[in-house]
């Protein structure tokens, strides 16, 4: 039986989508028909466990597109979510083919991190069932798939997180992919575990290793490691090394060094090269089928930047793609209206509808279908989604002044210092903790007093609607971090934490969606440039703007060591806090 503990993070860590039939309808009748298949991944002999639903009255004569699916991490093919993708296609006359992914459930073989190599050639060759080039292991064939070609199955995928990523791997090792919807999943995986939000190259990937995010990270570990006791098999491909019990070796040693702290330029390369090579970021180039990335804004696991980088990799590439932000995703964020299937409300959500529309379009064959605009986003502030041609573009800048103010115009700036220190234990607390999963109430965000430094805007005019990343500008003085800064060990590099608040006239601060940007500057002897989470937020009339950076954060590593920080404002030569605006309305 599973702990609490392992239980609720594997719920948190797991895609939370569940797609079910339309509320008050009958859905179309079908039959479920559990399969195993044999595969070669990764020079091991893998077991992957499935269901096959197969929608009444799709013969041969009459045959249907298919769907291919698989779980979100720490699930299988039986969790609800994943199950209820393979019943909801099945409903709407699709050939649905839901696994549990390799190491989860009863499918064997180790956690390789959607490597495409072993975890996209397994999917592969679930392809190869549907396009009827090979059987079941009891013999079963699908013979009532649209055919595009000799072995070529009209297939699309979807899923959550773990089972976003997989889709990206598969698509990248084999062209019969018609169709993607990837949603609330990674571009980089070095970026989603060590994020370092400043030096990046391209999108979000920085040739400087980046901040460690223990909790998460170390969250996948548990429920990894936690996988043959949680689904007992007498596989011995499910078992590795016992000083690594379930995940690759190479996986299991990336998260051994980014919990050691320590990152000399040998053992961080590797890392990074590890952990980019189980990423989309890697592989994008090869990916060719129409893909409709939905990414969740309450999300400080993969956030709206890995999104836009695969998004904008795509688009530059000639590969169909559009992109939703919608409200929920890896740290909850479920609003009334939004994308919830276990209520049923395919037809009736915004994203719903976006999904049924791109099957049809590219799996379905309705060339007339219109699957929507570029770019979409929930908003709080007025109903129905924003949309646009394009991604917004950075159109406002606010300058850092000697006197902790954030002002419109570069002659407003004060000539001044300010100072923060760091001290040998977090001081700043933003994201949600694992309290919550152990029965503890989560503190709200905050920065404790001399360990941060804070510029605050007059009170606004009119509402402010931000919607993309925000991007800084800082030049800093660190005479400590300045002497370690080349030591050969990216660890001794100083770290430190943006973030921007919405401050209400009561002087109350929230961080929206508790999202906080890593940095470990690359240089503190040269100004960076910092890109902040992607956010969707009105700044009411009368609130103010809080631009803070800060020495710590409870969810990641810091500073190895003392390393104060000042800032020196100037009107020549000063921060700049840029902000994607839309016009309001």
């Amino acid at each position: 039986m599973r702990s609490p503990l392992v239980a609720l993070a594997a719920a948190a860590l797991a895609a939370p989508l569940v797609l079910a039939g339309p509320a008050h309808a009958e859905p179309a009748p079908y039959t479920v028909t559990p399969l195993k298949f044999t595969v070669q991944a990764g020079g091991r002999s893998c077991t992957v466990d499935a269901d096959l639903y197969r929608p009444a009255g799709v013969d041969a004569d009459r045959p249907a597109p298919a769907v291919l699916a698989t779980n979100g991490f720490g699930g299988s093919k039986s969790d609800g979510s994943t199950d209820a993708i393979g019943r909801a296609v099945a409903a709407r006359g699709y050939v649905g083919l839901v696994y549990s992914g390799l190491g989860f459930g009863k499918s064997g073989c180790l956690i390789t991190l959607d490597d495409p190599v072993i975890d996209g050639k397994a999917a592969s060759g679930l392809l190869d069932f549907l396009g009827g080039t090979r059987a079941a292991d009891d013999g079963t064939r699908a013979d009532y798939v649209v055919q595009d070609g000799e072995g070529d199955p009209r297939v699309g995928m979807i899923g959550g997180s773990y089972g976003g990523a997989i889709q990206l791997a598969t698509a990248a090792v084999d062209p019969r992919l018609d169709a993607l919807v990837p949603l609330i999943t990674w571009n980089d995986l070095a970026y989603a575990l060590a994020p370092n939000n400043t030096g990046a190259r391209t999108g979000v990937t920085s040739d400087t290793p980046g901040v460690f995010k223990w909790q998460w990270t170390n969250g996948f570990y548990l429920i990894g490691e936690g996988q043959p006791l949680l689904n007992p098999s007498l596989d011995p491909s499910r078992f590795n090394r016992l000083d690594c019990l379930h995940f690759a070796a190479q996986a299991c040693e990336t998260i051994r060094l980014l919990n050691s702290g320590r990152y000399p330029a040998d053992k961080a390369d590797a890392m990074l090269a590890y952990a980019r090579s189980v990423s989309p970021v890697s592989y994008l180039d090869r990916v060719k089928a129409p893909t409709l990335i939905v990414q969740g804004q309450a999300d400080s696991l993969f956030n709206l930047n890995e999104a836009t980088a695969t998004y904008k990799t795509l688009k530059a590439q000639g590969t169909p793609a559009k992109m939703i932000w919608q409200s929920w995703g890896h740290s909850g964020g479920q609003v009334p209206g939004e994308l919830d299937l276990s209520e049923g409300n395919l037809e009736s959500s915004y994203v719903g509808q976006r999904v049924l529309a791109w099957f049809d379009r590219y799996l379905q064959r309705k060339t007339e279908t219109d699957t929507g605009p570029e770019f979409a986003y929930y908003r709080s502030w007025q109903s129905g989604y924003g949309t646009a041609d394009r991604l917004p573009a950075l159109s406002q800048q606010l300058y850092l002044s000697g006197d902790g103010k954030l002002v419109d115009n570069r002659s407003k700036v004060v000539r001044g210092s300010r100072q923060y220190t760091n001290w040998l234990v977090p001081t700043s607390h933003s994201e949600s903790s694992i309290a919550p999963l152990i029965g503890l109430p989560d503190p709200k965000p905050y920065d404790t007093k001399g360990t941060y430094l804070g510029w605050r805007s007059a009170p606004l005019t009119a509402p402010l609607d931000v919607v993309g990343a925000p991007k800084a500008t800082l030049k800093v003085v660190s005479p400590k971090a300045e002497r370690v800064q080349n030591s050969g060990d990216a660890s001794d590099k100083l770290v430190l934490f943006a973030k921007v608040y919405d401050v209400a006239p009561d002087g109350t601060r929230t961080l929206v969606n508790r999202l906080v940007s890593p940095v470990r500057v690359p240089d503190v002897t040269r100004p960076f440039t910092v890109e902040l989470p992607g956010i969707v937020h009105r700044y009411e009339k009368g609130h103010r703007l809080e631009f803070v950076i800060a020495a710590s954060d409870t969810a990641y590593f810091g500073n190895r060591g003392l390393k104060p920080v000042t800032v020196v404002s100037a009107p020549e030569d000063t921060g700049v806090l840029e902000l994607p605006v839309v016009p309001a309305g």
